[in-house]
C-alpha cells in the first residue's frame, strides 16, 4: 500500500492551479515537493486535507480514497501548513493537550508524549507559556510537535520553515527526517528553498501546476539557474 497516491489531479480557480498531477509515495520515505511560490503546492495540500473539493483525478491517503474515506485517512495524518494554526491565547501545553484529545489519546498518554516532543524540540521550559510569547521558530516547533503527537503514519508539511532563520530551519527539517528514518513515518515536505534538498532526496519539481521532474539525487547545483529561468519566463508571460 502506498502512503499517498495522487493520480491525474487537476484544479481550477479562475485559471488552472494543478494540471494532471500524478505521483505516489511509499511508506517510510521523505519526499520534497519543490516549487516556486504559486506553483500549486498549497492547492495540492488543501485537496489532500479536504479543505478543497476534488475536481478531477483521484487521491488515496494511506489506502483510503478521498473524499469517501477522508475521516479514516486524516486520522493517520499530521499536517503543518504555511499559515500558523496555533491559538495564541493558549499555553503550549494546552494547545498540545487539545490536539491529543481530538485524536483520542488518554490524558496520561498525552502527557508523556507532550513531554517527549517538547524535549526533542528543546521547549520543555516553555510548556506553560502562552504561544504568543514564543518566537516564530519556537511556534513552528510547537506546530510540528503537535502534528507528531498521535504518531501519524503520513506527515504533510507545506512551507513549514518559511520566514525562519537557517539554524531554526535546519533543526526542524532534521527532526522530520529523523521521524521518517527512526519511526517509519512518511513525509511530503513542500518548499521553495533549494538548500533544503539533500543528496539522495527524492524531489518532485512542481511548476505552474505541472510536474517537471521527479527523481532522487537531483542536481541541486543547477537548481538556482533552473528556477531563475522559470521565474524569468513567468515574468515575461
Amino acid at each position: 500500500m502506498t502512503a499517498l497516491e495522487i493520480r491525474d489531479v487537476s484544479h481550477v480557480y479562475r485559471k488552472p492551479a494543478l494540471r494532471g498531477v500524478s505521483f505516489a509515495i511509499e511508506p517510510g520515505d521523505f519526499v520534497l515537493l519543490l516549487g516556486l511560490n504559486g506553483a500549486g503546492k498549497t492547492t495540492l495540500f488543501s485537496l489532500i486535507a479536504g479543505l478543497l473539493n476534488l475536481q478531477r483525478g483521484s487521491i488515496h491517503v494511506l489506502g483510503h480514497p478521498l473524499p469517501d474515506g477522508r475521516s479514516a485517512a486524516l486520522a493517520g495524518c499530521g499536517f503543518v501548513f504555511q499559515q500558523s494554526a496555533l491559538d495564541l491565547d493558549l499555553t503550549v501545553a494546552q494547545s498540545l493537550r487539545y490536539h491529543a484529545a481530538l485524536h483520542g489519546l488518554s490524558r496520561s498518554g498525552a502527557r508523556v508524549r507532550i513531554e517527549q516532543e517538547l524535549e526533542r524540540f528543546g521547549l520543555v521550559s516553555r510548556m506553560h507559556d502562552l504561544v504568543r510569547t514564543l518566537s516564530g521558530g519556537q511556534r513552528r516547533r510547537v506546530e510540528i510537535a503537535r502534528a507528531l503527537l498521535h504518531r501519524p503514519r503520513l506527515l504533510l508539511l507545506d512551507e513549514a520553515t518559511v520566514g525562519l532563520d537557517v539554524p531554526s530551519r535546519g533543526a526542524i527539517l532534521q527532526r522530520v527526517r529523523a521521524q521518517c528514518a527512526e519511526e517509519g513515518a512518511t513525509a511530503l515536505w513542500a518548499t521553495h528553498l533549494l538548500d533544503e534538498v539533500e543528496p539522495g532526496d527524492r524531489t518532485i519539481v512542481l511548476h505552474q501546476g505541472r510536474i517537471l521532474d521527479d527523481r532522487r539525487d537531483i542536481a541541486t547545483a543547477s537548481l538556482p539557474d533552473y528556477f531563475a529561468r522559470l521565474a524569468s519566463q513567468e515574468a515575461a508571460a
